[in-house]
């Protein structure tokens, strides 16, 4: 399996993530989102225009998958490096598109897988699912991944409740989806009384070793190649490489050993010398290393370059360690770069392999029993046909018995037959006779009654012409029936027209009457307004007089004071005669009732006019009144 078809499983989940309808078909934003995170996690440039130049064609609606894989493949999987992205942030980006829609399990389950772990299995579903769309997992496959976790955890893996699974659902057996997967592990058939933290440990394991290509991984000590002294580093497997860090986080790399053909292993036995031949490393040599430094675990990797020297915990260890670089090499040389890829195209030969031969065992089964079938019912056949004889045989028997009674049953039948035809003869003589007079009766009776029709037919002839003059009344009376309805129609519209018209003539008559009650109310209110009017045109009046009563008043004292003014400042002088009175008050002006100021605003109709006439007169007699006044005071004035 290359890279492209495991780049395109994980985005196959993708695609369908964004079907929320479940037509087959995603638009063309989503298409455009999800093809900018590709190219983003791809580590590859991203051209925005050219999925809608792809499309251009197309109507405006969404996209298919067949539609979108000449896209991907031509503008995003034909442009991917290997080693130039990490898969896994391509498996993260498609997981949570995925995960959203379709991985929704019971989150207050005690047996709940945290988030990343149900990540791996998800990873490892898509590594060891058929190359075939909707992506399953075949029960073999299943078995294989369980029993891979379950030696993680060191426990040993029960077969009956997986069987008792795909035994319950005949869909299952032919493969399961990844969300029935987790669905299965979350149920904890597989991890019941097992801690979470073990179960977490052993996916990650599995994962690294399967989907990471990681052969094996652990602790050894390394002998330094400048200071020669002894480190213990956390040392990680691949099929093209060993590398080796401070701690089993591997965050610090401290080296990368590349493997190829060129290197071989040398380890030390504790009780012989063992010399090791490869097919795959060219006739190598792996020759005897003595324990040094309190090392009794040693073992040496050669390359061109240089030589590491390595120490396991124990025997078994290094051992395993061994083995497990010998087929790193081996994969390196045969061309193949993952161990799992490998044994998974070898299981599925195995399951094609006997898929074939349970086939040809079928075919064969079905071969033999048709060719058993067949003997029996040749068989069978042969019995029918010994029994058809016999039956034949007792047929042929029976019949000829039956045709000799019927032939004496039928000479009896026949002169029965002579007897009762001589009978019959005489009886029909007798009855033709009969027959005659009967027909002279019939002849007789025909006649009258030819004769009863001809009247009937006369009668009825009456009876038309009857009915007919009944006809023609019944139509006058028709017509004097309907002239008469649209007499009564025309009388009902005249008296509809009359109660509507008393029905209007008496709302109207209450809408005057309304109108004229608020006409009333209205003039009562005027009526009450033009009292409250007079009332106060009263007062003002009375204040008006009041205020030309002071005014005046004021007058007669500015006036007599600026006759004493004129008089101190012209004193008399010698010889100079005395100005006379007129002459002195000639330049004042005393205001009159007539000012514009102090007259009084007229009012409409004829009671303003009459007042105003009478303060007018009430005016001149007042000035009369003044200039007498005015005289009389002056006239004192001028006495020395």
């Amino acid at each position: 399996m290359d890279l492209r078809s495991e780049l395109l499983k994980s985005i196959w989940y993708g695609f369908t993530a964004l079907d929320l309808e479940k037509s087959g078909k995603v638009s063309k934003s989503q298409l455009k989102v999800l093809s900018h995170n590709l190219c983003t996690v791809l580590s590859i440039p991203h051209d925005p225009v050219a999925l809608e130049e792809h499309f251009r064609d197309d109507d405006d609606g969404p996209v298919s998958s067949q539609g979108y894989m000449p896209y991907l493949n031509k503008y995003i999987l034909d442009k991917v490096e290997e080693g130039s992205f990490n898969k896994e942030d391509v498996d993260e980006l498609c997981w949570t598109l995925t995960a959203k829609k379709n991985y929704q399990p019971d989150r207050s389950s005690s047996t709940l897988l945290p988030e990343k772990d149900a990540f791996r299995l998800w990873c490892l579903f898509n590594f060891l699912s058929e190359d075939k769309y909707p992506l399953v997992m075949v029960p073999d496959e299943v078995e294989y991944l369980l029993k891979k976790v379950c030696m993680a955890m060191s426990i040993e893996f029960n077969c009956v409740e997986l069987e008792d699974f795909f035994s319950q659902d005949s869909v299952h057996q032919s493969g399961i989806t990844v969300w029935v997967f987790l669905e299965m592990m979350n149920s904890g058939k597989i991890t019941r009384g097992i801690d979470k933290s073990i179960v977490s440990m052993a996916v990650e394991e599995v994962y690294r070793e399967i989907v990471g290509d990681v052969l094996k991984e652990g602790y050894l000590w390394k002998k330094g190649q400048l200071r020669r002294n002894w480190k213990e580093r956390w040392f990680t497997l691949r099929p093209s490489n060993l590398s080796y860090y401070t701690g089993e986080d591997r965050k610090d790399c401290q080296g990368n050993i590349v493997l190829d053909g060129n290197c071989c292993v040398e380890e030390v036995d504790d009780d012989q010398i063992l010399f090791g031949r490869s097919k795959w490393m060219k006739n190598v040599l792996f020759p005897v290393l003595p324990d040094r430094d309190g090392k009794r675990c040693m073992f040496c990797l050669k390359t061109l370059s240089k030589t590491y020297e390595m120490s396991a915990s124990d025997t078994k260890q290094r051992q395993e360690w061994t083995s497990a670089i010998q087929t790193a090499i081996r994969l390196h040389v045969e061309g193949k770069k993952s161990l799992h890829k490998d044994l998974k195209l070898k299981r599925r030969e195995q399951r094609e392999h006997r898929e074939k031969r349970r086939q040809a065992k079928e075919e064969e089964l079905l071969r033999l029993r048709a060719l058993q079938e067949e003997r029996e019912r040749k068989l069978a056949e042969l019995e029918l046909l010994k029994e058809a004889q016999k039956q034949a045989q007792a047929l042929l028997e029976e019949d000829e018995q039956r045709r000799r009674q019927q032939h004496e049953q039928l000479q009896r039948t026949l002169e029965v037959q002579l007897r009762e035809a001589e009978e019959a003869r005489v009886s029909m003589q007798a009855e033709m006779a009969l027959k005659e007079e009967e027909a002279e009766k019939q002849r007789k009776r025909i006649q009258e009654l030819e004769e009863m029709q001809k009247r009937l037919e006369e009668a009825l002839q009456q009876e038309i012409k009857a009915r007919l003059d009944e006809e023609a009344f019944r139509y006058a009376q028709a017509g004097l029936l309907a002239e008469e309805e649209e007499k009564m129609k025309a009388l009902m519209n005249l008296q509809e027209e009359q109660e509507e018209y008393i029905l209007k003539t008496e709302r109207e008559k209450r809408e005057l009457k309304q109108e004229m009650e608020a006409k009333s109310q209205a003039l009562e209110e005027a009526q009450r307004q033009l009292e409250e009017v007079r009332a106060n045109r009263h007062r003002v009046d009375q204040d008006v007089v009041a205020a030309q009563r002071k005014l005046r008043q004021a007058s007669t004292n500015v006036k007599h004071w600026n006759v004493q003014m004129n008089r101190l400042m012209r004193p008399i002088g010698p010889g100079e005669k005395r100005p006379s009175l007129g002459s002195s008050f000639a330049s004042f002006q005393i205001p009159t009732q007539r000012d514009p100021g102090l007259r009084l605003r007229r009012r409409s109709g004829s009671e303003d006019q009459d007042e105003e006439s009478k303060e007018n007169v009430e005016s001149r007699d007042e000035c009369d009144l003044e200039k007498r006044h005015s005289h009389t005071s002056n006239g004192d004035m001028d006495i020395p």
